[in-house]
């Protein structure tokens, strides 16, 4: 059987890494492959699904609302975002849209034993990404989210994902990250940059040592967020989790295997060493 991860840009994508390790763990002679699929291509690929080319598909960008769009079925959260980063082929010419990236984030916080009921979290960014994470905190009780954006009615929009979520002005930014117990950043601040390089999507010193901070950008693993939070004293959430414990829910959703998420971690952290020489 045959699985794809598919958008544009797909050559660096560490789906295939850890997909194929956890296939092989578990003796399934299953494969991921790169396909390449510009804009536009989305309703083409789920058709390649339904005619059992491939039994499903890891979605990534710019393809995600096309996807939601295309499928024939749509779960809960991928109905309420707009947008999958999963398909499933299920028989009879049809494939499903799943959207696995909030629950991955939840569970990679989870693997560290960090409690989220009753907890107050902080969003940095408001785009797909954070959209899903938003959906996902929704759905736990008693957390509250506060959503902080460039554009803030793109916070807003993003807010509507959960009765628990509100957008803030940046004036009260400084009062929103101080009550919160969790800040996760959701924007591309910081990806493919030295950490010297102090590229940081909030002001270092609000953030305290009793914070979480989490920031899903996994290249550089490190980001000079995590360095100065950790620095200053806080519990510090790497990018890489969240991919594979979303890639995880992806495996269990393909093949109904559940792989181990720290093979699949180890998997991935092996080709990033490989890619830095």
């Amino acid at each position: 059987m045959r699985v794809a991860i598919v958008g544009d840009p797909v050559e660096h994508s560490l789906s295939p890494v850890m997909q194929n390790a956890a296939f092989a763990s578990a003796g399934l002679k299953w494969e991921m492959i790169r396909v390449r699929v510009p804009a536009g291509g989305g309703a083409d690929v789920i058709n390649r699904v339904r005619a059992g080319e491939f039994a499903g598909l890891a979605v990534t960008m710019p393809l995600k609302e096309e996807a939601a769009r295309s499928v024939d079925d749509l779960d809960a959260a991928s109905t309420r975002q707009r947008s999958v980063n999963t398909v499933v082929g299920i028989g009879s010419g049809h494939a499903r849209g799943l959207s696995t990236d909030g629950a991955g984030f939840v569970n990679s916080l989870y693997a560290q034993d960090i409690a989220l009921t009753g907890t107050r979290v902080h969003l940095l960014g408001a785009g797909g990404a954070a959209r899903s994470i938003v959906a996902a905190l929704g759905a736990i009780d008693g957390c509250e989210v506060t959503i902080s954006n460039r554009t803030h009615s793109a916070a807003e929009a993003a807010a509507e994902l959960s009765g628990s979520a509100q957008a803030v002005v940046a004036d009260n930014l400084p009062d929103a990250v101080a009550a919160a117990d969790i800040i996760v950043n959701t924007t591309s601040v910081g990806m493919g940059s030295d950490v010297d390089a102090g590229l940081v999507p909030l002001p270092v010193e609000l953030i305290a040592s009793d914070h979480v901070v989490a920031d899903i950008v996994y290249h550089p693993l490190t980001t000079a967020l995590l360095s100065s939070a950790a620095i200053r004293g806080a519990q510090t959430v790497d990018g890489l989790g969240m991919l594979v414990h979303q890639a995880v829910l992806q495996c269990e959703a393909w093949t109904g295997f559940t792989p181990d998420p720290v093979m699949m971690r180890s998997a991935a952290e092996a080709e990033l060493r490989q890619r830095s020489g």
